[in-house]
C-alpha cells in the first residue's frame, strides 16, 4: 500500500469507528472481519541487541522482519524500567501510578496481599472481548496472584503460562509453576518453544474469528538457561553468560518466526496487526542484555532503562520499512489496538496513551507526546520536548539532558541551565500531584522505599 492509501485508510479508521454492537466486523476494512491482534512482549531485552536496532552478534531475522514490513520506533519508551508496572501500563493504556501499581512485588510467597492490577481498571482483553474477539494469553502475567486477578478473570478466554515475575525455562524443573487456565500443568519442552507452540495452536483454532493473542515471553529474563540446540549456534562465544543469553534470544527469534509463519500459512497476514515491544531495558550486569548506545540499564531512569525496541506490522494497512522518530510509549498500544479494532476510544476511559495511526499516516504531523513522565519511588524522570530531567539514582541532584544532541546522556546541563531544569521539575511536580501513592513497597534495593501515605 502506498502512503496516500495508508493515509486514506487511517482517516476512515478515525472517522468510522464502530461501537461494541458491531461484533466481529470492522468498518475500518469496509465491513469485513475485524483485524486480529498479536501483541508480543520480550522480557528484559535491551535496546541494542536486535539487528533492527544495530545489533550484530545475534541474528534476529524474524523479529527484524517486523521493522522491514512495518514500522520501527526509534524513541519507543515503556512507562517503567521494571517488569510489573510496565505491564500494568501496557494493559490499561494509563500511567500505572494512577492506580498505585508502582513497583515489582517480589515472588508470590513474599508479595503483599494487595499486589495486583485492580479490577477498577479495565484492561485491553476485556475491551476486545466486548468487541467480539477471542482472547488468549500465552506467557508471563506478573499482574496479580489472587484468583480474581489472574488472566482467566481479566478477560482472557484461554491462558497458558505463569503468574510470577520469572520462571525456569525447563518446565519439569523443581519449582515450575505453569498453569493452563487455573490448573497446574507440567511441560516437557523448553519454555520459549512451548510458548510458541501454544501461540500458533491458538491462532489455528481461532483462524475463522477475530482474535487477540497476548504473547509475553519470559525470554530473555533470567535465569540464564538454554537448550543445547540454541547454544550450538554460538560456538565461538567463550563467555558462558553471554553465550547462554545469545542462545535465549535466538530461541525467542525462532518463536516469533513461528507466529509470523502461522499468520502467513493461514492467510491472515493482511488482517493481523502485530506489535512487538520489550518490557524494559536489559539488566546488562546480570544477563549481558545490552542497551547500547544508550546509557543505563533495567531499573534506571536513564534511556537504557526505559527506551526499548518497539515495532509494529500490519501488512496491507501500514507501509513497509517506515522509521518513526518521535517519542512514543507503551501506553499508546492500548488505544492504537482499540482503534484498529474499530472501537471508539471514550474520554471516560481517561487513557494516557494515544492512537498512533494518525501520526504514522502523516495526517497528524505533531508529536504523539510533548511530555512523558516516569516514577518509581524517589527515582523519577520527565521528558518535555527533547529535554529530559532525571533523578538517578534516588537522592542525587537532578540531571538535565538534551536528547536531541545527547542521546547517550553524557552531558549533564543542570548547572549550566538551571531555569530549564526548574521548568521541567515544575512540570513533573504537576504530573506527580495527580498520581496515587504506591499500594505496595518495592522488593529490590533499586526500588525499595517506604509506602507513601495516601493522598
Amino acid at each position: 500500500m502506498n502512503r496516500r492509501d495508508f493515509i486514506r485508510s487511517s482517516a476512515v479508521l478515525l472517522a468510522g469507528c464502530s461501537t461494541v454492537s458491531d461484533v466481529g466486523v470492522s468498518p475500518t476494512l469496509g465491513g469485513v472481519r475485524k483485524p486480529n491482534i498479536v501483541l508480543i512482549v520480550a522480557d528484559d531485552l535491551g535496546y541494542g541487541e536486535l539487528g533492527a536496532y544495530g545489533g550484530t552478534e545475534i541474528p534476529t531475522p524474524n523479529i527484524d522482519s517486523l521493522a522491514d514490513n512495518g514500522v520501527r520506533f526509534t524513541q519507543g519508551y515503556v512507562s517503567c524500567p521494571v517488569c510489573s508496572p510496565t505491564r500494568a501500563g501496557l494493559m490499561t493504556g494509563r500511567y500505572q501510578q494512577r492506580f498505585g501499581h508502582e513497583f515489582n512485588p517480589g515472588p508470590p510467597e513474599e508479595a503483599e496481599p494487595d499486589f495486583g492490577l485492580p479490577r477498577s481498571e479495565t484492561i485491553l482483553p476485556e475491551r476486545l472481548k466486548e468487541l467480539g474477539y477471542a482472547t488468549g494469553m500465552v506467557g508471563k502475567w506478573h499482574l496479580g496472584f489472587q484468583p480474581e486477578l489472574t488472566p482467566p478473570q481479566r478477560g482472557f478466554d484461554e491462558f497458558f503460562g505463569f503468574l510470577a515475575g520469572s520462571h525456569t525455562y525447563f518446565g519439569n524443573a523443581k519449582g515450575a509453576r505453569l498453569l493452563r487456565s487455573a490448573t497446574p500443568v507440567r511441560e516437557s519442552e523448553y519454555l520459549t518453544d512451548a510458548f510458541a507452540r501454544e501461540a500458533v495452536d491458538f491462532m489455528e483454532r481461532h483462524k475463522d474469528e477475530p482474535f487477540f493473542l497476548y504473547l509475553p515471553f519470559n525470554a530473555v529474563h533470567g535465569p540464564l538457561e538454554a537448550e543445547e540446540t540454541y547454544l550450538a549456534r554460538f560456538p565461538n562465544i567463550e563467555d558462558e553468560k553471554r553465550r547462554t543469553f545469545c542462545a535465549m534470544l535466538s530461541a525467542l527469534d525462532d518463536a516469533v518466526g513461528q507466529v509470523l509463519s502461522k499468520a502467513g500459512e493461514l492467510g491472515l497476514e493482511e488482517n493481523t496487526l502485530i506489535v512487538f515491544i520489550s518490557d524494559n531495558g536489559g539488566p546488562t550486569l546480570r544477563t549481558s542484555s545490552g542497551n547500547g548506545p544508550l546509557r543505563g540499564q533495567k531499573s534506571q531512569m536513564f534511556e537504557g532503562g526505559i527506551r526499548v525496541p518497539f515495532m509494529m506490522q500490519w501488512k496491507g494497512q501500514m507501509p513497509a520499512g517506515q522509521v518513526y522518530e518521535q517519542p512514543t510509549i507503551s501506553l499508546d498500544i492500548h488505544p492504537t489496538v482499540m482503534a484498529a479494532a474499530g472501537a471508539t476510544v471514550e474520554p471516560q476511559w481517561k487513557l494516557d496513551g494515544v492512537d498512533l495511526f494518525p501520526y504514522l499516516a502523516g495526517s497528524d504531523s505533531g508529536r504523539p507526546h510533548e511530555t512523558l513522565c516516569w516514577r518509581m519511588g524517589e527515582r523519577h524522570a520527565i521528558r518535555h520536548g527533547d529535554w529530559k530531567l532525571a533523578v538517578e539514582p534516588a537522592g542525587v541532584a537532578p540531571m538535565l539532558f538534551d536528547l536531541a544532541r545527547d542521546r547517550e546522556e553524557q552531558h549533564d546541563l543542570a548547572a549550566e541551565m538551571p531555569t530549564k531544569a526548574e521548568e521541567l521539575a515544575d512540570l513533573y511536580a504537576a504530573w506527580d500531584s495527580q498520581m496515587e501513592a504506591p499500594r505496595w513497597r518495592g522488593r529490590t534495593p533499586a526500588t525499595a522505599v517506604p509506602r507513601r501515605r495516601q493522598r
